[in-house]
């Protein structure tokens, strides 16, 4: 899988942003996540937050304790960059450096790796986030992606 372009991650974004997100809905996009990772066997955990509450988790066979950290790292990339967690890493090696080498932030609280992505609702900018961990970076990210895709067509 060949890592996206920086334009088409902002496009993603801009793509995906919500009318409305709620308590149901997060549920509805959890449950949707879930049944995605159960059709390919996937090794996740996935986490749904609004502002500093967690509103849908689940951890899925094989995934482990460090899935749960891995998300929490890079959801908090999300919360304090405002866009998606491979995004912030693609902007810092398109500048030719990494994240953990010019971020200035602690690495083991911060993971600028695919899979975090944010919930931003029309007038009202980011509010959440949906991550997902346990497969390699770029498939994180895109199964996060793809049930936002199904979601907002649904």
């Amino acid at each position: 899988m060949n890592a996206p372009q920086i334009s088409e991650l902002e496009e993603q974004e801009r793509r995906l942003t919500l009318p409305h997100f709620t308590y149901d809905d997060a549920w509805t996009l959890g449950t949707l996540l879930v049944e995605l990772a159960r059709d390919r066997h996937a090794p996740v955990a996935v986490d749904i937050r609004r502002g500093g509450r967690q509103l849908f988790h689940a951890a899925l066979p094989g995934s482990t304790a460090d899935n749960d950290a891995w998300i929490d790292r890079k959801r908090r990339v999300v919360e304090r960059y405002g866009c998606s967690s491979l995004l912030v890493g693609s902007r810092f090696r398109a500048k030719g450096t990494t994240f953990e080498e010019s971020s200035r932030l602690d690495p083991d609280v911060y993971a600028a790796h695919g899979g975090a992505f944010p919930i931003t609702v029309e007038a009202a900018g980011v509010i959440g986030t949906v991550v997902v961990s346990g497969l390699p970076q770029l498939e994180d990210h895109s199964l996060v992606v793809e049930a936002l895709e199904l979601f907002t067509a649904g």
